[in-house]
């Protein structure tokens, strides 16, 4: 069902051939710095934050690591569940790749990749990467809005290697938003509990918190900040 438009003077062709545009007029290993960025690049950026706010989350104290990583578990388990939900919505829409549809565009391909449909909308790629944002968010606020920035940007990538149309990114960006907000109160209240009890286990507690190293302070800050800034936590908003 070709829900969306797909060719004739809009605004989201136009728009697709004006960024796409760049990369015709732009050198080829920048094309390719592109595509690679946007294919494995940020994805990957986005795990290492993940990761980076994990390892801060651990030296906080028992409540206040608990409650940071259990955001931190929603924001993986909410970025697939967002992918496996764009499966029959994209085949429901079935809107085809732009370059089946407009000629003159510069397509960058970059290997296999998280997947490759024949359909366009939603973008998988800016989905799974907003979903891991708005996650780490939820988590700590500074190091989500870096996420959700890379996000934008691998929106932009998306339509620039000519593999999706603006409302592509668009809707990648609003189902992964809307997946991990709106299920966040079931997955936390679920979640919690679990993590609490691995954070309180001899053996898996390592898992949640640092042991003795533990310091109450704001996720990923420097050690040079004052400690006494508060906890950066952001579950309950």
């Amino acid at each position: 069902m070709a829900g969306l438009t797909t060719g004739g003077p809009n605004v989201d062709v136009s728009l697709l051939y004006e960024i796409n545009g760049l990369a015709r007029r732009a050198p080829d290993w920048l094309d390719r710095t592109v595509a690679v960025l946007g294919e494995y690049g940020i994805p990957l950026a986005l795990v290492l934050l993940v990761l980076w706010c994990w390892r801060g989350a651990r030296r906080q104290d028992e409540s206040a690591a608990v409650e940071t990583f259990t955001a931190l578990v929603w924001a993986p388990l909410a970025a697939g569940a967002a992918l496996l939900l764009n499966v029959p919505l994209r085949e429901f829409v079935g809107r085809p790749r732009p370059a089946a549809q407009h000629g003159g565009l510069e397509v960058q391909e970059s290997g296999t990749g998280i997947g490759q449909s024949a359909f366009s909308f939603v973008s998988d790629h800016t989905t799974l990467v907003m979903a891991l944002g708005v996650g780490l968010f939820v988590a700590h606020r500074r190091l989500g809005s870096i996420g959700i920035g890379l996000a934008l940007l691998e929106g932009f990538t998306r339509v620039y290697t000519g593999r999706h149309y603006p409302t592509d990114v668009i809707g990648g960006l609003a189902l992964g938003t809307a997946v991990v907000l709106l299920l966040a109160p079931v997955a936390m209240a679920l979640l919690t509990p679990l993590v609490r009890a691995v954070a309180r286990s001899p053996r898996l507690g390592v898992l949640v918190r640092a042991g003795d190293r533990v310091v109450a302070r704001p996720v990923g800050l420097a050690a040079t900040e004052p400690a006494g800034r508060g906890h950066e936590s952001d579950l309950a908003a």
